[in-house]
């Protein structure tokens, strides 16, 4: 029995990449989708938000001289093609999918409206919400949080590579402190480099518990959802 009846899924881009050079790790990406469909199964509605920092990141292109709006519209476009490449996997494994872009791409995807959102997720399909929030200067982590609240989730995830939220960076420090709860006003007035302020500060305004978790790890997805003991939660 999950705790939460719909979720929304933040993924990063670089988790698709894994350890290798290729820009889409095909077993990662079935890793991937294969802890999806777990957590689908157990009568979960799914929403996913997913970056795309493996293939171009509108930040740092900027900070090498391209205008900032050309540079975020760039990494919108790299998210379309994760999503694109998740959307294979998932149906490939016998799970209906659907494409929502916040930009228009009537080949490839629907147009983000939030009320068909909902339906599609009604109907047991998972949705893969593309482009972030259609504008510049937003991340994917904004557009996660504005998406959960537009569709009603319960609850956001957000897979990373580390085990939960740290005082300081544990890939660096050794005797780094990982929080199990922590507040939403926490993170912000500490700084910790969890998800961009505009994203925390839009959860705590609408009371939205977040859960920061390793998701490299097999089936971490599904127990989350079965509640248990992983992670950080921030509600």
């Amino acid at each position: 029995m999950a705790r939460y009846n719909r979720i929304l899924l933040k993924v990063s881009g670089e988790i698709l990449s894994g350890n290798s050079d290729s820009v889409i790790d095909d077993k990662v990406l079935s890793k991937l989708t294969d802890d999806i469909i777990e957590a689908y199964k157990l009568d979960v509605q799914i929403a996913v938000v997913i970056g795309g920092g493996n293939i171009c990141r509108g930040r740092t292109i900027s900070h090498s001289g391209m205008n900032q709006v050309d540079a975020d519209y760039m990494g919108m476009v790299a998210t379309c093609i994760n999503a694109i490449a998740m959307q294979s996997s998932l149906e490939s494994k016998g799970i209906q999918t659907r494409i929502q872009s916040a930009i228009t791409m009537t080949e490839i995807s629907e147009p983000y409206i939030r009320r068909r959102a909902i339906r599609h997720l009604e109907k047991g399909r998972i949705v893969l919400f593309a482009a972030g929030t259609g504008n510049p200067y937003f991340s994917t982590d904004t557009a996660a949080s504005l998406r959960a609240m537009e569709i009603g989730a319960d609850a956001l995830l957000k897979g990373t590579k580390v085990n939960g939220i740290y005082d300081k960076d544990p890939l660096k420090e050794k005797n780094s402190k990982m929080y199990k709860e922590i507040s939403h006003d926490s993170i912000v007035k500490q700084g910790l480099k969890v998800m961009d302020t505009t994203a925390i500060t839009l959860c705590m305004d609408n009371k939205l518990p977040i859960i920061i978790f390793n998701i490299k790890e097999k089936g971490n997805i599904a127990r989350v959802l079965k509640g248990e003991t992983l992670g950080t939660i921030i509600k």
